[in-house]
């Protein structure tokens, strides 16, 4: 059995709920007006150029903000968060490189890019490319693969405004209506019963309001609100910053608990009612205590997001868990919670008692309109409401049911189980385990208690252990086959191949022999290295990311657009300068204020996405200013809206003009030109909406693997193209294949080593941009060295200079 935890105030919630969400609608109507001049600027104008360029006009501010804008992505303020949170302040050197970013990716292709796109008329990156080589073949190639990666990406930015809108509306009542109305649409929908319906919701109005603003009003909607969006970003951290530090009361103190925390527990678990509600049962987030070892300290858990409890039902299988594991930790939250069910507990004891009161009297005046004149049920629903009434109002807590929860999976020790100072210092914890999408269930009695359960999968590689003092040991693994084995001191070992079916739970009655010679059967030293991990972050992978951020921020397409679109020299000098300082604000203050949220918000490893606005919401409440959350929130959101109008805009843009005009029809017309834009734009974001349904956990690890192949695909023969004049279109191409061919090989062997295509195979202990970069730029030069010169009339024409008459 267990107890659940009151979480906050309903009436303070709300009342900063409602103030938050009006702050964050000015935000938004005024990104929607931005959109609607950008949409009358456009007129009397050449479409595609300024739709796409803004007719290459853009000044300082303008250049620099969206510049910055763009690349501080969803990845930037909701994915590189999570991983802070994840794994402490190792992330500050993740993130080192990102201040000369602006060095590297501006000036290492700023000014040339910019002329040449200027001599050949380009409007996109594969238009710079195809022109500058006279090949078509190398045109479509490019936007094939950023197609390609940009929808990955788009679906991790998605993900990233669904979780903001999310944290900001969880409370609201409309809100919460709707999404009971959403959960009972979606049952009947095969593809979408497993989706939060409140995730699902955030999703399709993020989705629908991005997609309209950026296909309304092009590519100065998108500067000015990425101008907009950059100050909000900097402006929210920089308020953020001292309200953490306040909150765990220095940044030393903050450092001091980090050292002490020991990585939590991840798991699956069982969550039971005794009497079925009459109602669907919605709990956000909620926490349960268990019994602790000799009744000292109790275990701590929280339920992954939303749980509910359907009318009728007593059961939830599968229900992702974190146990905190640091008894500071567990001391801490405990306190907490507690405090914050006495905050104004009198005035919500009195509405709740006027509300009970009335629902009685009403029900027994009027049984026949209650419940359709059948007595048993109205008598049995007047005496399940009198005792909800009487538990709420006599323990104060806002939980009217009792709730049992039963663990049916708890992995051991690779998350870094027990061992404190991971969280600061290098390589830092290891990632926390992924756990099963569609398990199946095995529950095994063992008639010994104190005996050990380990199940491991066909690589003989540990999934699960599990000890017998608490009875049957119920076991949720993905389908497939497993050796199970049962191990105690004095007993033989008992070894069983078992089959683990989605959906299915299976008993299994073990009877351990007695044998006293028997070995007790410790793990082998293979079996123990296999659970653990180098950490997040060796030495060699931290060089890896200096090189990804820098170097690689250069080879970006959707960079390289917008140094295609500033005005002169001066322009791109101020910018650098400009951007640096931009970054300088923005990230190591990131990395100490999410260090902060490890000890302000515990238990949020299994959705570490949601860590910025949830952060940004917590603060705001403990000094009593909730509109400011508003504020705060739309930091992030900031950010994934500024990346994904970009991403948008670099995907239409490439199908609309580099394949449909210039390759299907060269001489459409404008309007219908106009017109393939705005469906190609609706499509493109419809499409990476429903992707977004079922996303990976970590929306980081998406960002990871798009920029970097990007890099590994676009940087050498960019480079080559804009600075070699013996390049051509052989080598360049080449060198592109090379590259996306050597990174998408890391990822696919990753797959088969590692269990997990976002888990990449390291070479050397080297991230795969390393190898891609190396790979694409040594291909590129091999394959250029091999073929033929390009035309002399391509190298006069981007490489001499035309002598004034």
């Amino acid at each position: 059995m267990s107890a659940t935890l009151p979480q906050f105030s309903p009436l303070l919630a709300a009342a900063s709920s409602n103030a938050a969400l009006f702050t964050f609608l000015i935000y938004t109507l005024a990104v929607f007006g931005l959109a609607a001049l950008s949409n009358q600027l456009m007129k009397n104008k050449n479409f595609l150029s300024e739709y796409f360029l803004g007719s290459r006009s853009l000044g300082v501010w303008a250049f620099a903000l969206t510049f910055a804008a763009t690349s501080s992505s969803g990845g930037s303020f909701t994915g590189f968060p999570s991983k802070i949170y994840t794994h402490g302040w190792i992330l500050g050197l993740w993130i080192g490189s990102y201040i000369v970013v602006p060095i590297c990716a501006m000036g290492l292709l700023g000014k040339r890019i910019n002329h040449v796109a200027r001599i050949s008329g380009a409007i996109t990156v594969p238009d710079v490319l195809r022109d500058r080589f006279h090949s078509a073949r190398f045109g479509l190639l490019a936007v094939s693969l950023i197609v390609f990666f940009m929808s990955f990406n788009l679906i991790a930015q998605f993900k990233a405004g669904s979780e903001i809108l999310n944290t900001l509306l969880s409370g609201v009542g409309p809100f919460d209506d709707t999404v009971g109305w959403v959960d009972g649409l979606k049952s009947n929908i095969g593809f979408l019963q497993n989706v939060d319906p409140a995730y699902l919701l955030c999703l399709v109005t993020f989705s629908v309001a991005v997609i309209l603003y950026t296909t309304y009003g092009g590519f100065h909607a998108v500067v000015w609100t990425d101008v907009m969006q950059g100050i909000v970003m900097v402006i929210g951290v920089i308020i953020m910053l001292p309200l953490a530090i306040n909150a765990v009361g220095s940044l030393p103190e903050a450092t001091e608990q980090l050292a002490r925390m020991t990585p939590p527990r991840i798991g699956l678990a069982q969550v039971s009612v005794e009497v079925p509600a009459t109602e669907s049962l919605t709990l956000n987030g909620p926490w349960f205590t268990l019994p602790g070892e000799d009744d000292e300290r109790p275990r701590l858990f929280r339920i992954n997001k939303t749980l509910v409890i359907p009318a009728g039902k007593t059961t939830v299988d599968h229900v992702r868990y974190v146990e905190v594991t640091t008894p500071e930790e567990i001391d801490n939250q405990l306190k907490r919670l507690a405090d914050e069910d006495q905050t104004d507990i009198a005035a919500f004891k009195v509405k709740l008692q006027e509300f009970m009161q009335s629902q009685l009297e009403w029900i027994k005046e009027n049984p026949d309109s209650a419940l359709g004149g059948k007595g048993e049920e109205v008598r049995g629903n007047i005496r399940l409401l009198e005792q909800q009434s009487a538990a709420l109002l006599g323990t104060g807590s806002f939980q009217p049911l009792d709730i049992k929860i039963t663990l049916s999976k708890r992995y051991p020790d690779p998350y870094g189980e027990g061992r404190a100072g991971m969280y600061v210092s290098g390589p830092g914890p290891p990632k926390p385990p992924s756990l099963p999408a569609d398990p199946g269930t095995i529950i095994v009695n063992v008639d010994q208690p104190d005996a050990e359960i380990r199940v491991f999968n066909s690589a003989n590689v540990r999934q699960v252990t599990r000890s017998t003092d608490d009875g049957p040991a119920v076991i949720a693994l993905n389908n497939g086959d497993y050796r199970l084995d049962v191990v105690k001191a004095d007993f033989s070992v008992f070894s069983k191949d078992i089959t683990i079916t989605k959906d299915d739970t299976a008993t299994l009655d073990v009877n351990l022999v007695a044998s006293p010679d028997a070995e007790y059967g410790p793990m082998s030293d293979g079996e123990e290295e296999s659970l653990l991990s180098l950490g997040f972050l060796p030495l060699s992978i931290a060089i890896s990311f200096f090189f990804m951020w820098a170097i690689s921020g250069a080879g970006q397409p959707s960079s390289m657009v917008r140094l295609m679109a500033f005005n002169n020299s001066t322009t791109l000098r101020r910018s650098i300068f400009t951007v640096a300082i931009y970054y300088s604000l923005i990230y190591f203050p990131l990395v100490i204020i999410f260090c902060c949220a490890r000890v302000i918000l515990p238990g949020m490893d299994l959705e570490s996405d949601r860590i910025m606005p949830q952060m940004a919401v917590t603060l705001t409440q403990q000094i009593g200013q909730g509109w400011l959350a508003g504020l705060l929130v739309a930091a992030p959101f900031a950010a994934v809206m500024s990346t994904v109008d970009s991403f948008l805009l670099m995907i239409s843009s490439a199908l609309v003009r580099d394949i449909y005009q210039r390759n299907i029809n060269p001489e459409a017309k404008e309007q219908t030109i106009k017109r393939l834009t705005f469906l190609f734009t609706f499509m493109v974001g419809a499409g990476a909406t429903l992707g977004a349904v079922n996303p990976p956990q970590f929306l980081q690890d998406i960002i990871v693997y798009t920029g970097s192949g990007l890099a590994a695909c676009f940087l050498a023969p960019t480079v080559y193209a804009l600075y070699w004049p013996r390049s051509n279109s052989q080598g360049c191409i080449g060198g592109m294949l090379c590259g996306f061919s050597a990174h998408l090989a890391m990822y696919i062997a990753g797959y088969f080593a590692n269990g997990s295509f976002f888990k990449p195979y390291q070479l050397f202990d080297f991230n795969p941009i390393i190898v891609g970069l190396l790979v694409s730029f040594v291909g590129g030069y091999i394959i250029t060295r091999l073929t033929p010169p390009p035309p002399e009339e391509l190298v006069r024409k981007y490489f001499y200079r035309v002598k004034p008459s």
